[in-house]
């Protein structure tokens, strides 16, 4: 059974999540804060944490980096902090999503499925193989994309930009993370790279790349793949 620990200190939101969560067979902990959040981390070893940020006795970006001393376990932040910058640096601590709160339930669901579906060690490097949509087929070792039954033609830049989303499916990538994997720390700053580099894979790739299927933009924060 998947376990979620819940890491929130409105007493209201806890009891629906924990409602929610249990009908639909997850093992629930819920911690109130983050010191009892960090014990119960480290003792039930979760394979989830959905974390509100304000909580009454640290920041919870304090909270995700003294997990990610340990562990890789997925971390979705719920908040109500709606703030572009706010969203960034929870993510580039080290959360996998960020949920503005007030939320849909259907919403946080499905990504909380997506979450469960990685995998706890899931590096930034290509693992995924051979990767197949309805519109298009990449091998990743051959280098190899097709398209319509035709092969496309991809840089190495493009394709290193490619294979770290494709290989973290469903994960938010930060702006950042992205610039330093592909163009290195000294470039983590140059967002036009990203837009224009996406705007070309998605030209190459997306049936309509004016509506990307696959390749989603993070307003402010990132992208995804939706494989």
């Amino acid at each position: 059974m998947t376990r979620v620990l819940v890491v929130e200190d409105d007493p209201q939101l806890v009891r629906a999540l924990v409602i929610n969560l249990q009908a639909r067979q997850y093992c629930v902990d819920a911690a109130p804060d983050g010191a009892t959040a960090l014990h119960l981390a480290a003792a039930r070893q979760p394979d989830v944490v959905l974390l509100d940020l304000g909580l009454p006795d640290m920041d919870g970006a304090d909270v995700i980096r003294a997990l990610r001393g340990w562990t890789r376990v997925p971390i979705m932040v719920l908040s109500a902090r709606q703030s572009s910058d706010e969203k960034v640096a929870a993510l580039d601590a080290g959360a996998d999503d960020y949920v503005t709160k007030p939320f849909s339930m259907n919403e946080l669901l499905a990504r909380l499925r997506a979450a469960v579906r990685r995998t706890e060690d899931t590096p930034l490097v290509p693992e995924t193989t051979l990767v197949e949509t309805e519109d298009f087929t990449l091998d990743l070792p051959a280098k190899k994309a097709v398209r319509n039954g035709r092969d496309v033609r991809l840089t190495p830049t493009e394709w290193h930009l490619l294979e770290i989303l494709v290989s973290n499916p469903g994960r938010l990538i930060t702006q950042k993370q992205l610039l330093q994997e592909v163009w290195g720390v000294s470039q983590s700053n140059k967002t036009n790279y990203l837009r224009v580099y996406m705007a070309q894979l998605r030209r190459k790739l997306e049936s309509d790349p004016a509506h990307p299927r696959y390749l989603i933009t993070e307003p402010g924060m990132g992208y995804r793949f939706e494989g």
